[in-house]
């Protein structure tokens, strides 16, 4: 059975609450807008799971608390803070909010890496497994280490056309030189993301595979076994 908790709040008192639910452990788990067919107002509802006292409940009699933030009243010209420099993923719901009706919703913050919000907490909610998030973690690192690499030839290759300009005759042999390492690094970094990606999809159909019925898994690693085989012969023909 789960628990459902409404607290209404005022918008200026909005960013103080969602923060004490960060702090407790609270999970987001989505936020709608709707219109008051009453006074065309606008209102507001966050909801969020206090993950210690839902593991709390779970150990007691299997059900849990689900926190709702309820901001009433709202003018379509109030300015209402985004949650998201505390939850990233509130950012779609935010969006939705502003695309459908227009509200004011002021400095949200967007940085997903390239993924959308990741759990691996098995209770409550689980939405991925603890390989694919390690998996996903490894790949941004890759990333932002192949990303710096090129950014750092580019540089240098940059600095290495400036000084042959600025010489005669030898700066362009010297550019050249400088340029070469610089193009290598940069296909070393476009080498390392394409691993990078490779080893996120393996372990997120590892995942995937897991949770099947062990003769339909075995059928389908067959199936990925034999098509990985022909696109090698395909590569070496």
């Amino acid at each position: 059975m789960q628990k459902a908790i409404y607290t209404t709040v005022g918008i200026d008192e909005l960013l103080s609450h969602v923060q004490v639910l960060k702090g407790v452990g609270a999970r987001f788990v989505q936020m709608h807008a709707e219109r008051s067919v009453d006074d065309g107002t606008y209102r507001l509802v966050y909801t969020f799971i206090n993950v210690r006292a839902a593991q709390e409940h779970i150990a007691q009699d299997g059900s849990y608390a689900i926190e709702n933030l309820v901001v009433e009243g709202i003018d379509q010209y109030q300015e209402i803070p985004s949650i998201s420099s505390y939850y990233p993923a509130v950012f779609p719901f935010e969006n939705e909010a502003h695309d459908l009706f227009g509200l004011a919703i002021t400095d949200m913050q967007i940085d997903f890496k390239g993924f959308f919000y990741q759990v691996s907490t098995a209770e409550p909610m689980s939405v991925i497994t603890p390989e694919v998030k390690a998996a996903r973690e490894k790949a941004m690192k890759v990333r932002a280490a192949a990303e710096a690499k090129a950014r750092k030839a580019a540089a240098e290759k940059a600095a290495a056309a400036a000084a042959g300009e600025g010489a005669a005759g030898a700066g362009g042999a010297a550019g050249a030189v400088v340029a070469q390492p610089a193009a290598a690094a940069g296909s070393d970094a476009q080498h390392d993301e394409a691993a990078a990606k490779a080893a996120l999809k393996a372990a997120e159909m590892e995942a995937k595979l897991a949770a099947m019925d062990p003769e339909k898994a075995a059928k389908v690693r067959a199936a990925l076994a034999a098509k990985a085989a022909r696109d090698k012969q395909k590569k070496e023909a």
